[in-house]
């Protein structure tokens, strides 16, 4: 059968299904907008009302505050997005909704009164929410089982993420740093305004991907209400979600500040969660299938830590650039946005010989399992703030640190990224039970934004403690961290049951690849 004979979503376009660059520039534009959003919040907050380009003169402590439970909502918002798809939409109209979403958000942004600040906020918590879960599984679903593109063709998609995120800190970052922050927000806006085109335009080539679940699918989904029945038939689980209940609402009437009822609300989440996580437990059939489950959720405190770690990036580091830093180069002033893009370049720069290192190791029988390489990262990572410490000391002493620390200290956090996060959702779908899958994939993405929820927590603490302080914790907890994780390697790996076991042969050609961190 000729090209020209194909239907639109039979169609190639170097070796990949066209579907897939639909996605790759929808997927590009919706990153180019929160990356955008992401490198300009705290900056905005802070900045002084009487600047040229005033923000809201808002403390540090407040401004990361805000930015810890922006990014935590925009990441556990993945659950009732992925849910809302497979139960009722589909992830084709999820998507589509999610993008509509994100316009308006950006949009209201772009205005100045409070209520469009926060009512803007809101809604890109839930455009996210719906498109970021649901835009991925479209991308496995271009592929048929076993069809050895699919890995390649995440790869492509990921490049999408971060080059999105590269052009976002430095275009966006611009704008709204030099010329106005709601600008900025607007600019944003427009790229997904793009993406959104792009979408539509391209349905074409997506008629066989993230349709309307059947009822058959709908039947065979798993049952959250089905899960809280079973609870209440263990007193002993039921106990433990009542007492941790209980301090939720002793946090809404104890806890100081604007936020307590914001942790009270957290609190309920995590109840929720664990009770679902214990009846899960429960209803598994074997010792294997329970062993590799307490597995998996020791990887979720993993990737909490990790990003607690990582994401000080947008928050108190972003702070740190802007009003610490010496960014002059050549007698101009680089603007502390464009630090952010670091990562995501240093992520293209270096993604395959990460990848083709670890393939290497690997096949020459060495320790490669994805714990090995996810305690690794994390040790990685905790040490780039090694050289953030450098720049405090630095600051402390002079009045000012150099930028070369802030570039060291973004390329350790990359290797370690590069290391952790692509082999955390991999090692998801090697140990969660097949009929939890996805389930368990919206944990994933809830310990994500608990991570960063970690992270403004500790950012705030900045403020009373000092930036060296804060810095030296963090490279302190990750290192022993990511030790003790190692020490109990061979146990854990005892408990997976041999779930990597029969991975060796099937990297011989990993070398030729490589994966992206999807952020």
């Amino acid at each position: 059968m000729s090209a020209t004979t194909l239907k639109p979503h039979q169609r190639e376009l170097w070796g990949h299904p066209v579907g897939l660059y639909v996605l790759f520039f929808t997927e590009m534009w919706e990153r180019f907008s929160y990356y955008g959003m992401r490198a300009l919040l705290t900056l905005y907050l802070v900045e002084k009302t009487t600047a040229d380009n005033p923000g809201l003169g808002w403390l540090d402590s407040e401004s990361i505050m805000l930015y810890g439970w922006y990014t935590m909502l925009v990441y556990v918002m993945s659950i009732p997005g992925g849910m809302i798809a497979d139960k009722y939409l589909g992830q084709k109209k999820a998507v589509l909704y999610g993008a509509l979403t994100l316009v308006a958000g950006h949009g209201i942004l772009a205005f100045e009164p409070m209520w469009a600040f926060y009512t803007g906020l809101a809604l890109i918590i839930l455009g996210v929410g719906l498109l970021k879960p649901n835009i991925s599984t479209m991308v496995g679903g271009l592929y048929k089982q076993g069809d050895i593109r699919r890995d390649k063709g995440f790869s492509i998609f990921y490049i999408g993420i971060n080059l999105g995120s590269l052009l976002a800190t430095f275009i966006v970052g611009y704008v709204g740093e030099k010329i106005g922050w709601h600008y900025g927000f607007g600019l944003a806006g427009i790229a997904m305004l793009l993406g959104l085109m792009v979408y539509l335009y391209g349905q074409k080539y997506l008629v066989t991907v993230g349709n309307k679940p059947t009822q058959e699918d709908k039947n065979n989904d798993v049952s959250l209400a089905k899960l809280f029945g079973d609870l209440f038939k263990s007193p002993v689980n039921l106990g433990i979600v009542v007492i941790i209940m209980a301090y939720a609402v002793y946090a809404g009437f104890t806890y100081s500040g604007v936020d307590s009822w914001g942790y009270t609300a957290l609190y309920v989440f995590i109840a929720l969660v664990a009770g679902v996580m214990m009846m899960i437990y429960k209803n598994l059939d074997t010792q294997i299938s329970k062993d590799r489950y307490l597995v998996l959720l020791l990887s979720f405190l993993i990737v909490i830590v990790f990003w607690g770690a990582f994401e000080q990036a947008g928050g108190l580091m972003s702070i740190y650039t802007k009003t610490n830093t010496d960014r002059v180069l050549f007698g101009w002033e680089i603007p502390a946005t464009w630090f952010q893009g670091l990562n995501a370049g240093f992520i293209i720069i270096f993604a395959t010989l990460v990848a083709g290192y670890w393939a290497k190791r690997k096949l020459k029988g060495k320790e490669g399992s994805s714990l090995f390489k996810m305690a690794i990262g994390t040790m990685i990572m905790g040490l780039g703030f090694v050289f953030m410490i450098f720049a405090a000391a630095e600051y402390n002493a002079e009045g000012s640190s150099g930028m070369q620390w802030l570039v060291l200290a973004y390329l350790f956090h990359t290797i370690g990224e590069l290391c952790s996060s692509p082999v955390a959702l991999s090692f998801i779908t090697k140990l969660a039970p097949v009929k939890y899958a996805s389930l368990m994939m919206g944990v994933y993405f809830a310990a994500t934004g608990l991570g960063n929820k970690v992270a403004g927590v500790i950012g705030e603490s900045a403020s009373e403690f000092g930036e060296y302080a804060i810095f030296s914790g963090i490279t302190i907890f990750t290192v022993i961290f990511g030790l003790l994780v190692i020490l109990l390697l061979k146990p854990l790996k005892r408990l997976t049951h041999g779930a990597e076991d029969n991975e060796r042969e099937m990297h011989t050609d990993e070398t030729e690849g490589f994966e992206l961190a999807d952020n």
